[in-house]
């Protein structure tokens, strides 16, 4: 859940809490489906260290009236065809290949979406109802919940976003089963003797958002946006208390007639420790194109340009479809 969907706001480095308003709202405000005028839905995939790792997205809303609209998003990330070299030497200490088998370790994320006009002009607000599913082979898997809320305003061309991530703290209980976790503990003698911890709390998180859209007389517009993104802990983010911890986001979009797009941003700014012990301050400047035709959105972000953070670069592809092209 914190990876993010949408080559188009990753190319602006997640900077869009505030201008969101299609079907990728479901994660980044909810706020901003009400901005729907058809139904929509998108895709994401997305490799990461070195394609050992694989993320996928799909995203559906819908307009239910013209004060509310509704949206569902399914997520996985996952790491497939992992060897289990639990079993590799039997009974009589020899080693046997045979015996090793392969096994996966994935999250999932099933997010359902509404959102709706408030009564004062220029306000809406969205919720998300999360259920998360993680498996980890045989060995274990889990369920959790959580809640979302957001917040959209508009004042003199500005729009404001407020996203409260896991409001209610998302809570995940294990599952281990103790006749696999007994293969992984005799496998290295003292080590993972005991059981794992069963309960999984994630804390809350802020994201605070403000942005404009210019429009030039050429047909050219530019978006620009700021985000600012609060942890209730003590990070490496690069404004870091023990209450608090925050990393600023800013992000560009320019277009051309709506069709061509061409994003940069810059964000995930991070304090970092170097080898002989001193610190630096890292970053993760993005980039991105698109290009939409007659409802069909194609965009590409290359995040993390010239490895400035602690944090893999990777190429990422969405798409995004209006289904009313097919009436």
């Amino acid at each position: 859940m914190n990876i993010g969907v949408d080559a188009a706001a990753l190319g602006m480095s997640n900077a869009v809490v505030a201008s969101t308003n299609d079907v990728n709202s479901v994660y980044w405000n909810p706020a901003g489906l009400i901005n729907l005028e058809d139904k929509q839905v998108s895709a994401m995939h997305a490799s990461y260290f070195a394609n050992i790792a694989q993320y996928d997205y799909i995203g559906f809303a819908m307009p239910i009236d013209d004060r509310s609209a509704f949206g569902f998003s399914a997520m996985r990330f996952g790491v497939d065809d992992i060897m289990n070299t639990t079993q590799l030497i039997d009974e009589q200490g020899n080693i046997d290949y045979n015996r090793i088998s392969l096994f996966s370790t994935a999250d999932y994320a099933f997010v359902f979406s509404y959102g709706r006009k408030l009564q004062v002009p220029g306000w809406q607000y969205g919720v998300n109802a999360k259920v998360i599913r993680r498996v980890i082979g045989k060995f274990a898997n889990s369920w959790g919940f959580g809640f979302d809320v957001g917040i959209q305003f508009e004042r003199n061309d500005w729009k404001f976003g407020i996203m409260a991530r896991d409001i209610t703290t998302t809570y995940n209980v294990w599952s281990i089963d103790e006749k696999e976790y007994e293969k992984i503990s005799s496998a290295i003698p003292g080590e993972n003797q005991e059981l794992p911890e069963s309960a999984e709390i994630t804390m809350p998180k802020l994201a605070l958002g403000i942005s404009r859209l210019y429009e030039f007389h050429n047909e050219m517009t530019l978006l620009a946006a700021f985000n600012l993104n609060a942890r209730f802990e003590q990070t490496n983010d690069i404004i870091s208390t023990s209450a608090v911890s925050i990393d600023p986001a800013l992000g560009f979009e320019g277009g051309y007639i709506d069709m061509v797009f061409l994003r940069a941003g810059v964000g995930n700014f991070q304090t970092l420790t170097q080898l002989d012990g001193s610190d630096r301050i890292g970053f993760q400047p993005n980039v991105g194109v698109g290009f939409k035709y007659k409802g069909i959105q194609i965009d590409y972000a290359l995040t993390d340009l010239g490895d400035q953070s602690a944090a893999l670069y990777s190429n990422i592809f969405s798409v995004k479809v209006d289904l009313g092209i097919f009436r």
